[in-house]
Formats: C-alpha cells, sequence, structure tokens
C-alpha cells in the first residue's frame, strides 16, 4: 500500500481556528513530522499521536524523513505553523521527493498564516494590495530584500513583514522603516502583533518613524500602511475605495 504526506499548516495552534482538513490530517496520520516547538504546541491537542521532532533548520533532513515513512505506507502529516505554502514546507517537500524520485502523493493542507491572523486582530489593514516580505536572510540575500521592500513601498503596498528581528539580526527592521519612508509619510500608522493567536499575544499600533525603537521580535508580524490606512477607534484600516455615502 502506498504511504501518502500531508503537509500541515495548523495555524497558530489554536484549535479553534484550525481547519477541519488539518484536525483531520493530524488526526489520522500514522507519524507526525516537524520542528520540536511545533510538535510541543500539536502535542496537547493530539496526545495520542506518533511524534516525530527535530530541530531547528533541518527542514530537507524531516522532508526525507517523511518520504522514507510514506514509502513505508505510512499517512504521514508534515507540520509546520501559518500556512504549508507561505514559508512553509510545501515547496522543501515537493523538492525533496523530486530529488528522491520518490513516487508519493503529496497534499498540501492550508492554514491560517500569520498575515491574517495579525489583520483580523489589528481591524483590517489588508483590505487592499499588498506584499508579504521576510526580513530573514537565511535564504534571501538582504540587499534583495531591502529592493523588494523599496518597490513594495514606492507602489503603495501595504506591506507585511515576517521574521522581523532575531537577537542577532537586529538592525533590518530599521532599515526596512528607512526605506519606505523614501515613499510615505513618517506618520504612516503600523500594526505589531506578537504571538498571534496564541494565548500570550499582543496587539500594538504605532508609526512608521518609530518603528525600529519598538519591542519587536521573531514572534512578532508587522503590518505598514499605505497611503491611504488609517487608525479609527483602535481600528488599523485600510479602504478598499468603496462609495459610502
Amino acid at each position: 500500500m502506498k504511504g501518502k504526506i500531508y503537509v500541515v499548516g495548523f495555524g497558530s495552534g489554536d484549535r479553534r481556528v484550525m481547519t477541519e482538513q488539518a484536525v483531520s490530517a493530524i488526526e489520522n496520520a500514522d507519524v507526525v513530522i516537524g520542528y520540536i516547538t511545533y510538535i510541543d504546541i500539536l502535542k496537547p491537542l493530539f496526545p495520542n499521536q506518533n511524534y516525530i521532532p527535530s530541530s531547528m533548520r533541518r527542514e530537507t533532513e524531516r522532508c526525507k524523513i517523511a518520504a522514507e515513512e510514506a514509502l513505508k505506507g505510512q499517512r504521514v502529516a508534515l507540520v509546520s505553523s501559518g500556512d504549508s505554502g507561505i514559508y512553509g514546507m510545501s515547496g522543501i517537500m515537493l523538492e525533496v521527493a523530486d530529488r528522491m524520485n520518490a513516487d508519493i502523493e503529496i497534499e498540501a493542507v492550508p492554514g491560517v498564516t500569520a498575515a491574517s491572523a495579525a489583520a483580523a486582530l489589528l481591524g483590517a489593514p489588508l483590505m487592499n494590495d499588498f506584499a508579504v516580505i521576510s526580513l530573514s536572510d537565511l535564504m534571501t540575500p538582504i540587499d534583495l530584500i531591502y529592493k523588494r521592500i523599496e518597490l513594495a513601498a514606492l507602489a503603495d503596498f501595504v506591506i507585511c513583514l515576517y521574521n522581523p528581528k532575531s537577537k542577532l539580526r537586529t538592525e533590518h527592521i530599521g532599515k526596512a522603516a528607512e526605506l519606505i519612508m523614501k515613499s510615505r509619510p513618517k506618520s504612516t500608522p503600523v500594526g505589531i502583533v506578537r504571538n498571534a493567536g496564541r494565548c500570550d499575544c499582543a496587539v500594538w499600533t504605532t508609526t512608521l518613524e518609530k518603528l525600529g525603537d519598538e519591542p519587536i521580535d521573531m514572534l512578532c508580524t508587522v503590518i505598514i500602511g499605505n497611503s491611504e490606512s488609517y487608525i479609527k477607534n483602535g481600528k488599523m484600516i485600510t479602504p478598499r475605495g468603496y462609495l459610502i455615502k
């Protein structure tokens, strides 16, 4: 019997906003494979599953293990937070299976990504065109990241930043703010959400000028408004362009 790999995005880890498809894929899996932090989130929700955890930056290794288990006929849930196809495991899993010439069925299971979760908590900042950019330069050269930010700002996209600041990578968020301020005002509203959708979630707003000084880390999602975004009654809003009489 052939196995199958479900590449599962489980959102923030809150069961209430997990899709039924994600819950079903995890519950019916013979083995659940993922980064140890993600496994720790899932264990209390799915205590009877067989888990294979691994450490950070072992994505390729996890995918190989998933492929090997599936080739044994196992149903595998390869899990990550957010959406499996947005900075998730879907792409690398497909690439690894291709390199292995593995005849395995692979199905991506979508989840609520950090941009959507953060936007809902802030109000409605993503109601018009937006760009999602990661400030992590582990996979992408920082000069290319800065170019993307500058061009997205010039095009007046709302900009959602993932991985904005780490212990070692402290300057990128300030530089990003400087680049965006070349084409939009210092007073542009910015929404910040830490641990979106989790029990210790924090939500606050600031301005583009003050963004570099905010207490931001890797658990934050930053949404920078476009030229029409504003804050009213504590909610960040980007108009879609509807005529309101």
